[in-house]
This record gives C-alpha cells, structure tokens and sequence, in this order.
C-alpha cells in the first residue's frame, strides 16, 4: 500500500512539473503575439521579448510569482509609448492579474477574450485611443475589483454584466462617447430590497469610486447611485437637473430632434417643446426686440426701392443690360513654353500606328476614350485621348492639362505605370497621355471577374505591401505630394509577376469633366500668374487615398466587390466584424487557402484606420506602410508560395 501511495505521489509531482513549462510556453506564445500587434516601441522596452526565451519573467514590464515559475501575474507598461493593438491572445494568460497598459496609444477594440482572464483583478487600460463598445465578457471577471477605461474612444451602451462582478470597488469610464441609459434601476423601492434583486451598477455593493463624467449618457441616474460624487456624474445628458450637463449644441449625439430616447423626455435637453430650464434674461428680450425692428425697417427700404426700379423700367428710363465680363476673361494666362520640357513629345501618327488606327479600344467614358497599343520597340502601351471639341479647350484647360502632365513626368516608381509620353496637336486637334500598360488585367479583374485562384494569400499581402509603398512615396516622399485621382482596384493593373501598377486614368477625366472655363489669352514665355482651379486642389487629398486603400485592403481579404447588386456595401458589411478580432476570420475569402492569422489581425486592424468615418482620424499612408511592413510576414518561404512556378505546382496537385 506505501508503495502504491509512492508512485502515485511521484506520478502527481512528475504530472505538475510537466504542466508548468507548458503552461509558461503559452505564456510566452500569448506575449510574443502581444509584441506583434505593437508597432511602434520607441523607448525600445520590449526589445527583450525574445522567441527564444522558455519563460517571460524577466522580460520588461512582465513580472511572475512565485518569482521565474514561468506564470505571468502582472503586465504592467504605463507611459511606454507604445502604439498598436490589443491581441485576442492577451486572453491566454490565465494568471494573469493585473492588465496595466494605461497612457499609451492602443487603437483598435477591447477583444472579448479579456473576459478569459478570471484571475484579473486590476484592468487599467485609461489614455489611449481604444474604440468601440465595452465588450460585455467583461462581467466574467469575477475577481476584478478595478476597471479603468477613462480617456478612450469607447461607444455604445454601458454592459449590464458589469452587475456581476461582486467585488469591484472602482469603476471609471468617463471621456469617452458611451450612450444609452446607466443600468441599474431607477424604482426608490429597490433600495429597500436585497442587492440580489436589483440589476446592473445597482448589485454592486462594494462600489464605492464610480466616475461616468463627460460621456453622453441620457435618461435618469439610478437612485441606488445618488450617493456617489456629483462630479462623477456631470458632462452627460441626464434628466436630473441637479446635475451640469453638457452645452445643448453638443447633445445631438444623444438626442434625436422630436423623438424619445430609451423612453426618456428629452425636451429638457432640447430646449424644445417642454417647459425652458431658465428663464430669459431681460436684455435678451431686448435685443430681440431691437433686431426684430431694424429686420423690418430693411425690408421695407427694399420694397420700396423695387417699386421705383419697376417704375423706371416701365417708362423706359432703364439702362441697357450688360453681361458683367468675368474675372478670368480679364486675367492673362502665361504658360512657359519650356513647362511641358522633361516630359517625352509623342505624335498622333506614331500612336495611330501603335494602336492598330486607334481601333483597339480598351476603355471610355464621356470625357476619354483609351486605346491599347504596342510600340515598335515591343513595348506595351495605353493611351487617354481625351474627348473635348476644340471650342471647349479654353486656355485654363490647356494650362492644366501641361501642368497634369509635368505631374505625371515626376512620378518615377516601380508601382506607378510609368508615362511614356504625351500628345499634343492641332490638326486634328488632339490632346493624349501614354503610358506603359501592365498586360495581367486589373486587380478588380483578378478579384471579382475570375474565379481569383490566381491570387493567394501571400500574393494578396505582397500587393497590399507594394501599394502601401508606393502610397508612401507619393504622400510623403514626393515634394509636393501627389494623390491618386480615383484609388480602387480597377486603377491597380498587374505584371506578369502579379507586382502592382498604378494608373491614375481618372485625373484626365476630371480634367476635361467641366469644360467651361473662360478663355484666356495666351503669352509666350513669363511663369503662370498664381492662378489656381479648385479642381486641382481635390487631388491632394491624400486622405480620401488613405480611405480608398483600406477599401482594396478589404477587397483581397474578402474577394468582394466594393460595390455590387447582390451584397451589401463592403465598408458597411466589413464594419459589423471588424469592431471584434474574433471575427476578423468571417471577412476571409472562401476561396482562400492557408491564411495566415496573425497577418489578417495586422491587415484587419489597418483597415479600420483606413476607413475611419472622420477623416482627420486616418493615419498617414507612412503609419499604414509601417504597420503592415512590421506586422506581416515577408519571409522568404512566403514569396517562394506566392510565385507563378509554386501556383502551377499547386494546381497540378489538385488535379
């Protein structure tokens, strides 16, 4: 019997030291994950977070206990700087007990997986740019005694779940855009009953610091809560007038002009159809007053003036209309006659040639007609004859026309189609761009139009890559920088090595869309005379280009159309997953094989920068690069699977 009690006990001792380096290799898979989705580390702190290491105790900001067991208890990086997202995998340290990230800059949502970790007791992820709702897994922490999120982006409603965590002692969700009522109940009977039958903040009997201040929180505060601090409570747009809401001008996030909010009167807030808050100061009334007659006083002087013009006109005193002459048919337009200088002159007859007598039509519209053609040389070419009579051509479109081409002669990257060459003659008058044109079709052809087996998960990743560089060169590289008229998968065309290309068609299109300008007249020599066309100016913005690449991001991810009949629109289908990276998976391509995960977090949490509804919000295309360059796996084994031979063998072993 002792030897049996022997063997079992060391069976037990041998099975615990078994369980710990695996329990501790978890540890480290969840941290390194961690480390991936953090992009920018400038002060360097998790320089030591090495693969290598079989336990992560001594890694900076990581701390274990009992000391080096290899079970992380502490995650603590306050004021580190650190820019990125919050991994899913943060929810695989099951010891985890205090989550202390604050004063960063994480973007991005809370995952739900922080639900997993029973063990927290401290949460602090304050002072960052966390956005989306408060995930309601948040109520299975049951140890949790401290929730900090104040100073995020955070929206949505306040979870009900956080009624379960019995023990927490401190709750602060102020700064942030949370909506919808506090749960708890507002029944004065409630406070008699058990805690047991009240509901949400209601039940938490340990509370004792709550600040809910500046959010846009409407309805009536529970009376369970009326003892906790005024302070905490205003910013919001409460019913209770005891408490200072935010300035009417700002409450249209939580209130809908003649409507009810949650079955809450909000003509207090509004000001609107219910009883006024205060009332009106005297020397409003009078200014009122004042203006109201000086109001009428004008109307009347202009009346009677309009009856004396129509007196005048009728007894034939008037003075003959005129046409008033417009600013620009007064304005001399100077165009250099060495502008168009560095950029290649090519003549009508050597295209006709080229393109089979302007037969071989590759695309038009209203304002261009594109034709695709082989030069003698062997080389491929696309021209843009832009289709405007001779009497439209004013002076100001001949002008901008030179100025577009000197735009296009300074691109020089291995992803923009390069400009061959331009046309300009009189007889017939002609005005044509040529440039190299990639013969793979377009990415939109590849995505939508076959059955895009050709394009693999690292080939889709290696196209994401090279735009998101080439972006960056004409952003922020170039001086001035340069936009992309019109970014979507039909302006990116491809190599035969599938390598990107992009061809800015539509800039001509927008060029000669209006062609009503004034003429001008015409000088040699002198530079331009500062006049600028508001057309123009649309071109630099970058940020509309920021917000067209995340929308090509979604299209290699999903295979979808950015618009089509028969789905919804992708950036509004896309934003129903996006906001949780556990469903990052359902935007994937069917069709796809052997995706990479950890790449479709990095490219999912880029997209939703992209598409940020406020434009002011994107990141720079240089932030975007960085991100997918840093994040995305690039290895050698990768491209070899991306390449033309791997895709052949590929598809000889399926058949």
């Amino acid at each position: 019997m002792a030897r049996l009690l022997l063997v079992v006990g060391i069976g037990c001792v041998l099975l615990v030291a078994a369980s710990k380096p695996a329990a501790a290799s978890d540890d480290v898979a969840a941290l390194l994950v961690f480390k991936r989705n953090i992009y920018e580390d400038p002060l360097a702190l998790l320089s030591d977070w090495n693969s290598s290491d079989t336990v992560p105790c001594l890694w900076s900001g990581v701390s274990c206990s009992p000391p080096l067991d290899g079970r992380v208890v502490t995650l603590e990086l306050s004021n580190s700087s650190l820019r990125g997202f919050l991994a899913p995998e943060i929810g695989s340290l099951s010891s985890l007990q205090k989550l202390i990230l604050d004063h960063n800059a994480l973007m991005g949502s809370i995952p739900r997986a922080i639900g997993k970790l029973q063990n927290l007791t401290v949460l602090n992820l304050s002072t960052n740019q966390l956005v989306g709702p408060i995930p309601s897994e948040i109520g299975d922490m049951r140890k949790i005694s401290t929730i900090d999120l104040h100073a995020n982006r955070l929206n949505g409603d306040i979870p009900p779940e956080l009624g379960k965590l019995t023990n927490l002692v401190e709750l602060r969700l102020s700064n942030n855009s949370l909506t919808g009522t506090i749960p708890g109940s507002n029944d004065s009977v409630m406070v008699t009953t058990s805690r047991e039958d009240q509901i949400g903040l209601c039940q938490l009997a340990q509370l004792t610091d709550l600040d809910l201040s500046y959010n846009f929180l409407v309805g009536d505060i529970p009376t369970c809560l009326k003892q906790m601090k005024r302070s905490s409570m205003v910013g919001n747009c409460f019913q209770d007038n005891d408490i200072m809401n935010r300035p009417v001008e700002q409450l249209h996030h939580a209130v809908i002009s003649g409507e009810n909010i949650n079955g809450t009167d909000t003509d207090h807030i509004r000001g609107g159809s219910g009883e006024k808050n205060m009332t009106q100061p005297l020397w409003l009334l009078i200014l009122e007053v004042v203006t109201g007659v000086s109001l009428l006083s004008i109307l009347t002087l202009c009346a009677i003036a309009g009856l004396r013009r129509c007196k005048a006109r009728s007894s034939g005193d008037s003075i003959p209309w005129t046409r008033a002459i417009s600013w620009k048919e007064r304005t001399v337009i100077s165009i250099d006659d060495d502008l168009l200088g560095n950029a290649p002159k090519m003549s009508r007859q050597e295209l006709a040639e080229a393109c089979e007598d302007f037969s071989n039509i590759i695309g038009s519209s209203h304002e261009t007609v594109v034709y695709k053609g082989t030069m003698k040389d062997g080389r491929e070419i696309a021209v843009v004859s832009l289709s405007v009579p001779v009497h439209y051509w004013t002076n100001y479109v001949e002008l901008y026309f030179q100025r577009e081409v000197v735009e296009m002669a300074r691109l020089d990257h291995e992803n923009v189609a390069k400009m061959v060459g331009y046309c300009k003659e009189s007889d017939p008058f002609s005005r044509m761009l040529v440039f190299e044109y990639p013969t793979n079709g377009t990415l939109y052809e590849h995505l939508h139009d076959g059955e895009g087996c050709q394009l693999s998960w690292p080939r889709r990743v290696k196209i994401a890559l090279s735009i998101a560089r080439v972006l960056r060169h004409l952003h922020t590289e170039l001086q001035p920088p340069f936009a992309v008229a019109a970014l979507t998968s039909s302006s990116v065309y491809l190599t035969e090595e599938f390598s990107p290309k992009i061809i800015d068609f539509e800039r001509w299109r927008a060029l000669v869309a209006k062609p009503f300008l004034s003429s001008g007249v015409i000088v040699n020599g002198g530079p331009l005379n500062g006049v600028v066309d508001p057309r123009h100016m649309r071109f630099l913005d970058v940020q509309t280009n920021t917000f067209a690449f995340g929308v090509i991001l979604l299209e290699l991810i999903s295979g979808r159309a950015s618009l089509s009949k028969d789905t919804d629109d992708l950036v509004d289908w896309a934003r129903r997953h996006l906001d949780q990276p556990e469903e990052f998976s359902k935007l994937v391509d069917p069709k796809l094989k052997n995706v990479n995960h950890d790449d479709l977090g990095i490219i999912c949490n880029a997209v939703n920068l992209c598409i940020d509804a406020e434009p002011s919000r994107r990141p720079s295309m240089n932030m975007i690069a960085a991100i997918l360059e840093e994040g995305v796996d690039t290895s050698a084994d990768t491209a070899l699977r991306a390449s033309s031979l791997a895709w052949a063998q590929e598809e000889l072993a399926i058949s």
